[in-house]
């Protein structure tokens, strides 16, 4: 089988390469012959499972037509080498199914998000996205989505029932030493900087929380722009807004999360967040922004807050106020990550979905 849509294995780079991180080496336990496509300089050596075959393709690292450049390449480079199946990430490359679909390659999709929905992108790249999400309705062999909600939108306005399949947590404690901003005394947000994501509104929280309390931001836009320079402005001028970009090291991130006083979810568009995933299963007293996916995930677990500045502010208050509660809520998000969202769980469903359209008629 092969995976096709990613920055690669290994990558750190957001969701999709999260789970491909725990995905293919799964597959590969199950007796998958794995390939999966990726871009140069994306991955890392450390830590790849040498049974997981890498391949690098050619594109553009435009971010408008990078995703679909990708894509190309490692289609055409899958239909000479015809896998069984094709696991493909993202409706973007819903474009290249016809081509998969000709040479006898059946596809599974995990469709993403509502791409189209998303702030970040223009008028032509959301008339693309979703001409590939009909073009995916229409060729792929099975849909995955990471959210129940997703899958009632998919069957709402694409007449396609889908598979559920959500993003799994790393349970096992923080490898890093402690952080330096002391435990349950910060306040933390790790995202990429797109509007959707809710950071322009809790930049402007920001300098309010400071006040009283550490602000941590994890993350950037990975191309440069106006957030990034909102954050280093920040964090040049107020000593307690720490701006760490990046952070590839998975045991110090997750070590932020377990020991956060108040974690800030953002994410608006989409399904299940892998990062929210992650904090519950940290550990992390999760304060969010009030969406149905959200909730999903959550569930009473959370706090959830509309986005603006005054209501982050506030819920994020009222959860660095009490410690009683910050220890209620690190304990019931553990429990319900451990029942709902395990990389077991997730590798198993994904090997199910693909072995049963391997077997199965072709669409």
């Amino acid at each position: 089988m092969a995976i096709i849509g990613t920055r690669g294995y290994p990558s750190y780079y957001g969701g999709f390469e999260t789970a491909v991180r725990h995905i293919a080496p799964y597959l590969a336990d199950d007796e998958w012959d794995v390939t999966v496509y990726g871009r140069p300089g994306a991955t890392i050596d450390a830590g790849a499972d040498p049974r997981v075959r890498r391949v690098t393709t050619v594109g553009s690292d435009k971010k408008s037509i990078s995703t679909l450049s990708y894509g190309f390449t490692s289609a055409l480079h899958a239909i000479v080498n015809k896998p069984d199946v094709a696991l493909v990430m993202n409706v973007a490359n819903g474009f290249w199914l016809p081509l998969l679909k000709l040479r006898g390659i059946r596809v599974v999709v995990n469709v993403d998000g509502i791409e189209w929905e998303r702030a970040k992108w223009g008028r032509l790249a959301r008339t693309v996205f979703r001409a590939g999400a009909r073009l995916t309705a229409t060729f792929a062999d099975r849909l995955v989505v990471d959210a129940r909600a997703l899958g009632d939108y998919w069957k709402r306005n694409f007449g396609r029932t889908s598979l559920f399949i959500p993003y799994g947590g790393d349970f096992s404690p923080a490898q890093a030493s402690p952080t330096q901003f002391g435990r349950r005394q910060y306040v933390l947000v790790v995202a990429r900087f797109v509007p959707e994501n809710t950071i322009e509104e809790f930049l402007g929280a920001a300098p309010t929380l400071a006040e009283d309390h550490d602000v941590v931001v994890v993350g950037s836009s990975g191309y440069g722009g106006v957030f990034d320079e909102r954050v280093a402005r920040l964090s040049e001028t107020n000593p307690r807004v720490h701006w760490l970009g990046h952070v590839r090291d998975d045991a110090y991130l997750h070590r932020l999360w377990e020991d956060a006083g108040a974690y800030f979810h953002g994410h608006s568009v989409g399904g299940t967040n892998p990062a929210l995933v992650q904090a519950m299963a940290s550990g992390a007293p999760t304060v969010a922004r009030d969406t149905v996916y959200n909730r999903e995930v959550l569930a009473d677990t959370g706090v959830f807050v509309q986005p603006d500045a005054a209501s982050i502010i506030a819920g994020v208050r009222s959860v660095l106020s009490s410690s009683e509660r910050q220890e209620s809520m690190s304990t019931r998000a553990r429990e319900r990550a451990k029942a709902e969202y395990t990389w077991e769980r997730v590798g198993a469903a994904y090997s199910d979905a693909l072995e049963t359209i391997r077997r199965g008629p072709v669409r």
